[in-house]
């Protein structure tokens, strides 16, 4: 249920990191490779970013597939930055169907995506969650708690609902943690920065990560954990 990434480096464009991968997120949103619970990602969008000048962070989220925007191509070499979210969308059965409930969210200065599904009452009602589907509810409890309490959150959420993917992508300006929870993960780290990714684009370089891993880079570097 979805496809998404991750960018943790030098500025680089959202048409560099989303629609010119040969299989990058964009060729994702109608011909995934590895993903094992829906065949397309064809009900909506987002693309977050924190701008390298300073300032909240921005988005451009549509409840329409990725590949029917006809503004996407010509706007996306203009938005360029540091630390990017975008995300394509296979909505859960019984969740709303509107641009609010496509990743990412926005949370305390954290954009959060969630790659997955979960039963809404294991995560429970939040009042400051920007829609009633599951991603949405999930995202504003992970903040709400602390994100770098997110594996205790997650554990917390799966035992009410073991079938729960809690696959989750959250981007500070000067971090960015990634789950593996029930569904894929990948990251590629290179001289101009980190990318993590549901699954990999074409581009040689990428490592899995192992499930109920933890990625966490900052400009430091990278470390994979248990979670």
């Amino acid at each position: 249920m979805c496809r998404h990434l991750a960018w943790f480096g030098e500025p680089t464009s959202v048409a560099d990191l989303v629609l010119r991968p040969e299989h990058g997120l964009l060729t994702q949103s109608w011909a995934p490779r590895r993903q094992a619970h829906g065949t397309v990602n064809a009900d909506g969008w987002g693309v977050g970013l924190h701008p390298d000048g300073g300032g909240a962070p921005a988005r451009w989220r549509s409840d329409k597939p990725m590949w029917s925007d006809t503004n996407l191509a010509s706007v996306a070499p203009l938005l360029v930055a540091s630390r990017v979210v975008a995300a394509v969308r296979s909505a859960s059965a019984g969740m709303p169907a509107d641009a609010t409930a496509a990743a990412p969210f926005l949370h305390d200065g954290w954009l959060v995506s969630h790659n997955g599904r979960v039963e809404r009452e294991a995560v429970g009602a939040s009042l400051a969650a920007e829609s009633a589907c599951d991603a949405a509810l999930l995202a504003a409890r992970v903040v709400a708690d602390g994100p770098h309490r997110v594996g205790e959150t997650l554990a917390a959420v799966a035992a009410a609902d073991p079938a729960a993917r809690l696959n989750l992508l959250l981007l500070s300006r000067d971090e960015l943690l990634a789950t593996r929870w029930g569904d894929t993960l990948w990251v590629r780290e290179g001289e101009r920065g980190v990318l993590v990714a549901s699954e990999p684009d074409d581009t040689p370089g990428w490592d899995e990560v192992p499930d109920h891993h933890v990625v966490h880079v900052t400009s430091a570097g990278v470390a994979v954990q248990p979670l």
